[in-house]
């Protein structure tokens, strides 16, 4: 495993079809809400990272063919207080989006070094408390993402 983090990372929607969205608020920084997010390690591909973020965060154990890629990503700059992950010189992160949906609002397992509580929200709710103007534009693209699947 190498010393730093790779800027490259996936944020994964999880969603009902009612169109309920899991948020999660950050351990470190109270206040922060937002979707399953994470690096890539290795050499996993992009789905894999998904798949892997999904059950370290919530517990949930899926597919990766549960999971949805949006073909969309992000590129954004990395917020100096987080910087020292990266290595030298790195500034910026792609963020590749996948969602999931599940048939009920299930209860996540958190890891309680990263994350101190969830809630289950409208998306409209949802997008609104997220820190993040990624995590936000996606869950506000859920709508229509779901009409086309």
């Amino acid at each position: 495993m190498t010393a730093f983090k790779q800027p490259v990372s996936v944020l994964v929607v999880i969603h009902t079809s009612s169109l309920d969205v899991l948020l999660l608020e950050r351990a470190a920084h109270p206040g922060y809400w937002q979707s399953v997010t994470g690096s890539r390690e290795e050499q996993e591909s992009l789905l894999a990272t998904a798949r892997r973020e999904v059950a370290e965060e919530t517990g949930f154990q899926v597919r990766e063919s549960d999971l949805v890629d949006w073909k969309l990503n992000h590129r954004y700059e990395i917020f100096p207080e987080w910087r020292h992950r990266y290595a030298p010189g790195v500034t910026e992160n792609i963020e590749h989006v996948f969602s999931l949906c599940l048939e009920d609002r299930n209860p996540p397992r958190l890891s309680p070094g990263e994350h101190r509580a969830w809630r289950w929200l409208s998306a409209k709710e949802a997008a609104a408390m997220c820190f993040s103007w990624s995590n936000r534009e996606a869950i506000l693209a859920l709508e229509q993402l779901t009409r086309r699947l």
